[in-house]
């Protein structure tokens, strides 16, 4: 590597004149080919020249300037033009490397005011050159095609402009893109567009209709995987709605909520009793407590081979018959849910990753809008998301 291109690091730049005051001035000339950006021509008339100062990357904690001598060309097709340099971008009054420099300096957590007073620059310029640098990071992962395991989850953006759709990769941990809207007027649109849908081979949500009929009609070969959470927590909110029918007296105290919702094996040996004593007094929702920890212990069930996975069937299928032949309401309801899902649960036995996944990144996302007191435009967010979580 030259002297040169080590001081400047930029190609074909030859340094002139250095001048060692604060901030450095490094004066250099451009020994590249200029050539007409219409016809490609290299014999120009040189119409006019000046000094041109650009900011430069920081050589150690001195700021430092480059001093160019450019002018307007005057091409034989009939074309005027200012020549592009590397590095340097036309009307800029810093170079590329610089706006790098900042734009990382800022993403690796330094705040834009001190950044700002030690870079000699307001912070509505390190805001500028930090969304310079996330675009940059952005167009890394643009155009991805489709990731071949899926997750597809809401999550709430701004009152004014409602719910966003999280499309996360499932297998890199990754956001591969986010959506404003969650019908299928909004993501429509984008998934038609989508590269290589086909790849997609599982798609792993909540039991949102919504989005099942989305999936069915944009990737058409892929399996639809119910999430374990999601089914495990429905169970439980109609076994609770069920049990303020029967008690809803006790329904209100919070130690026997806590009680009531986890799992048996979850118990300490102590909370045991009390619940044994509370349930002694209602034979009904006695039995449909022990109901609900069947079925739920039938939903946690997971990496089981497709002839275990058969052997489950029948229980799932006479566990549906008897919330659908219950004469309490809510439990009705869940029957028909889940005889509406029973493809998708079923397919959840065999398969081991779950959405928890995308509400992960939701978190990191939510922390990234907190950080920035809120976003009003949809563009800037999911640029940041997609630099930051994809």
């Amino acid at each position: 590597m030259s002297l040169d291109l080590s001081i400047v690091q930029l190609p074909d730049f030859v340094v002139e004149e250095i001048s060692f005051k604060q901030p450095i001035v490094i004066r250099v000339r451009y020994t590249g080919k200029i050539r007409c950006p219409d016809c490609g021509a290299s014999e120009l008339r040189l119409k006019d020249s000046w000094m041109r100062r650009v900011r430069h990357h920081p050589i150690g904690d001195k700021l430092t300037v480059l001093e160019l001598r450019t002018g307007k060309y005057a091409c034989p097709c009939g074309r005027y033009f200012h020549p592009r340099y590397p590095g340097i971008l036309p009307y800029q009054r810093s170079s590329e490397s610089l706006r790098e420099h900042v734009g990382k300096k800022h993403h690796e957590g330094l705040c834009q005011s001190v950044l700002g007073r030690t870079m000699a620059m307001g912070w509505a310029t390190v805001e500028r050159h930090y969304r310079h640098f996330l675009g940059r990071k952005a167009a890394e992962v643009e155009g991805n095609s489709a990731p071949r395991v899926l997750g597809i989850d809401e999550h709430f953006f701004t009152k004014k402009q409602g719910f966003a759709t999280t499309l996360a990769n499932l297998a890199t941990h990754k956001v591969h893109d986010v959506v404003l809207g969650r019908s299928e007027a909004s993501l429509g649109p984008y998934l038609e567009k989508m590269a290589e849908r086909w790849r997609t081979k599982v798609v792993l949500m909540d039991l949102s209709e919504t989005y099942r009929s989305i999936v069915r009609r944009y990737f058409d070969k892929a399996l639809i995987v119910a999430d374990r959470f999601h089914v495990i927590r429905l169970i439980n909110h109609h076994f609770m709605e069920a049990w303020k029918g029967i008690d809803p007296v006790g329904r209100k105290s919070r130690g026997l909520i806590s009680l009531m919702r986890r799992h048996q094996e979850n118990l300490r040996p102590e909370q045991v009793p009390k619940l044994q004593t509370y349930l002694a007094d209602y034979p009904v929702l006695e039995r449909l407590y022990a109901f609900k920890q069947d079925l739920c212990e039938l939903m946690r069930l997971k990496k089981l081979n497709a002839s275990a996975a058969k052997r489950a069937i029948p229980d799932f299928l006479f566990a549906i018959e008897c919330l659908k032949d219950t004469p309490i309401p809510t439990l009705q309801t869940l029957g028909a849910t889940l005889e509406s899902w029973k493809d998708e649960i079923g397919r959840m036995w065999r398969f081991t990753k779950t959405n928890s996944i995308t509400e992960g990144l939701h978190n990191k996302m939510e922390l990234i809008s907190r950080r920035a007191f809120g976003f009003r435009n949809f563009k800037n967010y999911r640029l940041r998301v997609k630099a930051l979580c994809g």
